[in-house]
């Protein structure tokens, strides 16, 4: 799919509103953000891009060629036009002058990787897109012609995507056309990567999901190593096996379509030493017999480390790391809203399993809504990771109050159907209860990152769309699990408690962690949004409280509550917008307990010099990160036994969005915080466990 590169002011102002309106929506139910992003600095791309022309001083009437140079860092890699299971291509918007046109993109022979059972068609090494410039007759020479292209590509490891892109400008002036030597050699070699234009049409057939096509090819040439690759996306099935044979002045390869179809196909034959023939086949009768010739796609250019777990496996990981989400200290307070909910239901084993049911889709709907918001904002250029969201002030601003609600209701300021504990409702109303519970305990386990997890968001970023879902929905069945299991197996659900009067008690005493909850999304706002912010939310909560103990007071004498409802709605928007024009903290990266703050230059200076470092990523509002710490990283014994050892310490802070930090996770397949990684005098990092002790630190002295 491909994504404006650039917008218009007013164009870009809608976008801002747009994301702003949803933003709001989502945070309503908890499950989402907006997060603007920057276009990284050329030196820290991965994949690093130029421009460069054959003349800066073209003719009238002449053709001027431009390339887009690409040169990817060792372990990561671009797309071809069609870049297959995964990845997108290269993508150009261009704003030339008047009297002046862009022809196609055209691209130099691809090569094929494999990671974790998916196709790829990629370009590892240093390589450039070649485009040509019409220019109109009848210039003047001397006539300036400002060029200028947006262009926007994947870059990718075997492990992640990240989406950059980068602004060129190239100044030309209405010339002579005159090319220099040095100039007309190195644009001569960049097109000597170029496929060449085949003179004949090529036959294919299809029978079932096989297609045969038969292209041109002299028997007097050699011919090894071929694979075919369609320009068009979601014809071909890319990472079933090819196969090829020569009979006569033909060259057939075999390979597998996703259905059949009858349109013409235009494509690549890679054959030999990286030769190219660009190719259109239409349908015909296929040769029979011949002699089998070697594939290049098969094997090849696959992995060179070892396989990469399929996708079940990452599947599983998802469930897993879901799973284990509940053992973290951010859900424990809605596993008690939860725990009081099936109390109250008793023996009900209907009811028991329609809650369970209800609860679970309320997970796995929010995990969705999370996992889609967060690959279209990083598939538009965004660079954003898990638990984006909490990165947004206003949106921090909304989940406070959302709390603070949560927090009156448990400890009895007012009723409200829908929050799924404690009051009695109709069977409609326990569902919808349910199932905001549900979306409840996917926004407060978003700030959390444990084991098995991490490595399943890595890979949803580098998954087609529709699996990447499958990883996000995984997660959050994981998360239900335990409820889904204590609802439909009777032994289990025999050892809830039953109903009785401690539930009342039990309820109030779970104020106490919303409230907590509450304060903590305070003291982020301060953390993200200074003095300013903090006042504002502060004052508004206040004005939201009294307004709740307002409605709880009208309920017990039963009058009226909307216009009460709508005050305080009226706080939340004004505070809103308050929040959105507050005077926002400036992005440093600032050192604790004085260590140094995260810098990849100055990390890559410390590994010069042979000095260990022990590197770790935290952000206020992560939970498992401050429990962390507090256990392990800031004991003293820790600290002493890191300064005796010789190590430096490094923490990135990533409470507020910070691309240099994304594109780091990244190259660890992380998308969140926390990441903890040792980097001894030599040798590659450690990625140390997400759960960490004060013997894991003092064993890296040691």
């Amino acid at each position: 799919m491909n994504h404006a590169l650039v917008f218009s002011p007013m164009l870009e102002c809608a976008r801002s509103l747009f994301a702003r309106l949803s933003c709001m929506l989502l945070a309503l139910i908890c499950t989402a953000g907006i997060a603007h992003g920057q276009v990284p600095a050329a030196a820290a791309l991965n994949v690093r891009a130029s421009i460069d022309a054959e003349t800066r001083t073209p003719a009238a009437g002449d053709v001027v060629t431009v390339a887009i140079i690409m040169d990817p860092k060792a372990g990561w890699h671009d797309y071809w036009i069609n870049p297959g299971d995964a990845g997108t291509p290269l993508e150009l918007e261009w704003q030339l002058p008047a009297g002046m046109t862009a022809g196609p993109l055209r691209a130099p022979v691809p090569e094929t990787l494999v990671v974790s059972g998916f196709m790829n068609h990629i370009y590892k090494a240093k390589h450039a897109f070649l485009i040509d410039l019409k220019i109109l007759e009848g210039m003047k020479i001397g006539q300036p012609l400002d060029v200028k292209v947006n262009a926007r590509w994947s870059a990718c490891s075997d492990l992640v995507c990240v989406p950059e892109g980068a602004t060129f400008s190239v100044p030309m002036t209405v010339g002579s056309g005159d090319i220099q030597a040095l100039d007309r050699t190195r644009f001569d070699a960049w097109r000597s990567n170029l496929p060449v234009p085949l003179d004949r049409t090529a036959l294919y057939a299809i029978n079932g999901k096989r297609i045969d096509i038969a292209i041109p090819y002299p028997r007097s040439a050699t011919a090894s190593r071929v694979w075919f690759f369609a320009e068009i996306e979601n014809l071909f099935l890319y990472n079933a096996p090819q196969s090829a044979r020569r009979t006569g002045d033909w060259l057939i390869v075999s390979g597998e379509v996703k259905k059949p179809f009858a349109a013409p196909i235009d494509g690549l034959l890679r054959f030999n030493d990286a030769q190219g023939l660009q190719v259109r086949a239409a349908p015909g009768a296929i040769p029979t017999g011949g002699d089998s010739v070697s594939v290049f796609g098969n094997g090849a250019t696959q992995d060179a480390q070892p396989p990469a777990l399929g996708f079940g496996w990452i599947l599983i990981f998802s469930v897993l790391g879901g799973l284990l989400l509940n053992l973290m200290p951010c859900v424990f307070p809605i596993l008690g809203l939860k725990a009081l909910s099936l109390a109250k239901m008793g023996g009900d084993e209907g009811e028991a399993r329609r809650d369970a049911v209800a609860y679970t889709l309320g997970i796995i709907l929010s995990c969705l809504v999370l996992g889609g918001v967060m690959l279209g904002l990083r598939a538009a250029g965004e660079e954003v990771g898990w638990a984006f969201q909490l990165q947004d002030p206003a949106v921090v601003l909304l989940l406070a109050f959302l709390m603070l609600s949560v927090t009156a209701n448990l400890a009895g300021l007012f009723d409200i159907g829908g929050i799924g504990a404690g009051e009695k409702l109709t069977r409609k109303g326990g569902i919808a209860g349910s199932f905001w519970t549900g979306v409840l305990a996917a926004v407060v386990a978003t700030p959390c990152t444990g084991p098995f997890m991490a490595a399943a968001m890595g890979a949803a970023l580098l998954l087609p769309t529709g699996l990447a879902m499958l990883i996000f929905a995984g997660l959050g069945f994981g998360l239900a699990l335990p409820f889904l299991a204590i609802a439909f197996i009777p032994a289990l659900r025999k050892r809830m408690p039953r109903p009785g009067g401690w539930m009342v008690r039990f309820r109030q005493w779970m104020a106490v962690p919303m409230a907590l909850t509450t304060l903590a999304l305070l003291w982020l706002l301060y953390q993200l949004a200074g003095f300013n912010g903090l006042a504002i939310a502060s004052i508004a909560a206040l004005i939201l409280l009294v307004a709740l103990f307002d409605i709880g007071r009208r309920q017990k004498n039963g009058g009226p509550t909307r216009w009460v409802l709508a005050a305080a709605l009226g706080v939340t928007l004004v505070s809103f917008v308050a929040m959105d024009k507050a005077a926002m903290v400036p992005v440093t990266h600032i050192a604790k307990n004085g260590n140094l703050p995260f810098n990849e230059a100055r990390l890559a200076s410390l590994r010069a010099e042979g000095k260990p470092v022990f590197l770790y990523f935290t952000a206020d509002w992560c939970v498992t990160c401050k429990v962390n710490e507090g256990a392990a990283i800031d004991r003293a014994e820790a600290i002493d036994a890191l300064a005796k050892g010789g190590i430096v310490t490094m923490v990135g802070d990533y409470t507020r969005r910070d691309p240099d930090i994304t594109r780091f996770l990244a190259k660890y397949g992380r998308s969140g915080v926390p990441l903890y990684l040792y980097f001894p005098k030599s040798g590659e990092a450690r990625v140390l466990p997400q759960l960490l002790t004060v013997g894991d630190l003092t064993a890296l002295a040691d």
